[in-house]
């Protein structure tokens, strides 16, 4: 069974930085796509950034476009999101989130999520 660990949520002020990370178990780590979603209070989940199986071609969506960088290290079976420059609006449950062992490009296993608060 898939397991998907999140750690490093936390407040920090407007322009600080806060890393991410999210550690899985139970299936073979680099043989699926990771992403990270997040869900403001009174919002709908929302997609962020996501990554390829290898590391290559990491996607980030255009309201975190240029603050946030998605990576992955297979060897630790680690997906990770810096995020930088940090805005009141970035405030969410941020949640890790793998690919379906079926469907290519539909995520079905998420980790409990992290609390992120951007406030001065």
């Amino acid at each position: 069974q898939v397991q998907l660990v999140e750690s490093g949520g936390g407040m920090v002020q407007p322009g600080g930085s806060l890393r991410l990370s999210c550690v899985a178990s139970g299936r073979t780590f680099s043989r699926y796509a990771m992403a990270w979603f997040r869900q403001a209070p009174g919002k709908e989940r929302e997609f962020v950034a996501g990554v390829g199986w290898s590391g290559a071609n990491p996607y980030h969506t255009d309201p975190v476009k240029g603050r946030f960088f998605i990576s992955r290290d297979n060897a630790k079976n680690t997906v990770y999101l810096q995020m930088n420059a940090l805005k009141p609006e970035d405030t969410a449950v941020y949640y890790c989130a793998a690919e379906s062992d079926s469907r290519v490009g539909e995520f079905d296993y998420w980790g409990q999520g992290t609390q992120v608060i951007v406030s001065s």
